[in-house]
């Protein structure tokens, strides 16, 4: 098993391309289930995520075709449809489950296996299902699968008012009800950019959908989906994590691509722990205003809240920080998983349930730390750019679900970042 070996020390100083958004393409994927049309996607991040929802897809009865390095996906669902999505495919990753409502929407039926990821808590389907189930499906679990089947073969209109701004269920839905009769009404619907860039592809298909961006989202169904060519919108995640490393390690890095109203709630944690990202043509130009970031509290929330996904890589920041920071995580129950790593490195750090408390401390050093998620994993590299010595993160196979060509990207603004290939 591969493992990546940082030595610490080297400032940072030059541009850092910044993705598409893997969350954003994993939704945008399964559209092409609901037309027969053609669906390209560009700005397509090439990670092994992209890989498994492509052969879920294909598993389906949907064409792929990787372009111009996999950066474009050329797609079409034109032929017969399997409706049965195979658990060996379904427990690699979470967003499998997104298939479930085009095919409910286009088949009327689906079989659909539990979805795994990453174990960072509780992601219950629940709200997906109970959604589906007020548009007219009957659904019942057998088997570690769910069998979908809509009332009369076609799914129908509803307002559903979701408990929480569930971000997959918002998708799901969203895709259930472009196809659906009538109209249907998503109130506390998520917010997030990967939801915008999501109904910005179904309009240009021909889907009527308002609202977007908001708490509250009107669909009104079609008879039919069309083609379409969609660019994914910009990781924020990883420009999130790219930003803070010239944070840690020192110096400049502008990241291209990069755009305040992606991460605004975070570029103000940002700001007030002294750091100066300036928005350019290029992108976000980031770089510490003093020798050493100052201790902020951080909450995570919902968009346009702190960003959960980036909690793990802000702790890795906050270990340097002068003073003492408290990070809540309100969105998974058991996301503070790298915390014992970090601590492994002579970070100061206590956890108490939901909260971290973690005391800033003048120097980390090297050590053999064990990755535990996608998140964690790049958390630890962060910490290792300025370690005194080596730090081998072990188990990142993580990595390649979420970060695209990482090691060449921290390499390529000085970082001394290598892949030590496992024996």
């Amino acid at each position: 098993m591969d493992s990546i070996l940082v030595k610490g020390g080297n400032t940072l100083q030059g541009d850092i391309p910044i993705a598409g958004a893997k969350n954003a393409a994993l939704t945008l994927m399964p559209v092409t289930l609901l037309s027969d049309e053609p669906l390209t996607l560009t700005n397509t991040p090439r990670l092994s995520d992209i890989k498994t929802m492509t052969t879920l897809l294909e598993s389906l009865g949907a064409e792929v075709t990787s372009l111009q390095d996999g950066k474009v996906l050329a797609m079409s669902t034109h032929g017969a449809i399997n409706t049965t999505a195979d658990y060996e495919i379904v427990r690699k990753m979470r967003a499998s489950n997104l298939v479930l409502g085009p095919l409910l929407a286009r088949e009327g039926h689906a079989i659909v296996s539990l979805p795994g990821g990453c174990a960072i808590g509780a992601r219950p389907m629940d709200i997906h299902t109970d959604g589906l189930a007020k548009m007219g499906a009957q659904i019942d679990l057998r088997d570690g699968y769910l069998h979908a089947k809509a009332d009369g073969g076609k799914l129908k209109g509803a307002v559903i008012d979701f408990p929480f701004a569930s971000v997959g269920a918002t998708e799901n839905i969203m895709m259930a009800a472009t196809l659906a009769k009538g109209t249907t009404v998503i109130n506390n619907a998520a917010r997030e950019p990967e939801i915008v860039d999501l109904a910005t592809c179904l309009r240009a298909m021909g889907a009527q959908i308002d609202g977007d961006g908001s708490p509250t989202i009107t669909i009104q169904g079609v008879d039919r989906l069309g083609a379409a060519t969609h660019a994914v919108v910009t990781d924020r995640i990883e420009l999130g994590t790219y930003m803070l490393a010239p944070v840690i390690a020192g110096g400049e890095v502008t990241c291209l691509g990069g755009r305040i109203d992606l991460l605004a709630a975070f570029c103000e944690k940002l700001d007030a722990a002294g750091v100066s990202v300036t928005e350019t043509d290029a992108g976000l130009k980031v770089a510490l205003r003093g020798d050493r970031p100052k201790a902020v509290d951080v909450t995570t929330e919902p968009f346009p809240g702190f960003p959960t996904d980036l909690q793990a890589q802000m702790m890795a920041m906050l270990c340097f920080a002068d003073g003492t920071s408290v990070l809540e995580e309100k969105i998974f129950e058991n996301r503070f998983m790298h915390a014992p790593e970090l601590v492994r490195m002579g970070a100061d750090i206590d956890v108490q349930g939901g909260t971290a408390t973690v005391r800033g401390v003048d120097m980390l050093k090297g050590a053999p730390v064990m990755a535990t998620d996608l998140r964690a994993s790049v958390s630890l590299i962060l910490a290792g750019l300025a370690a005194e010595g080596e730090t081998l993160v072990n188990r990142v196979y993580h990595l390649d679900r979420g970060y695209e060509k990482v090691v060449r990207k921290f390499a390529g603004v000085g970082a001394n970042v290598e892949r030590v290939k496992g024996q």
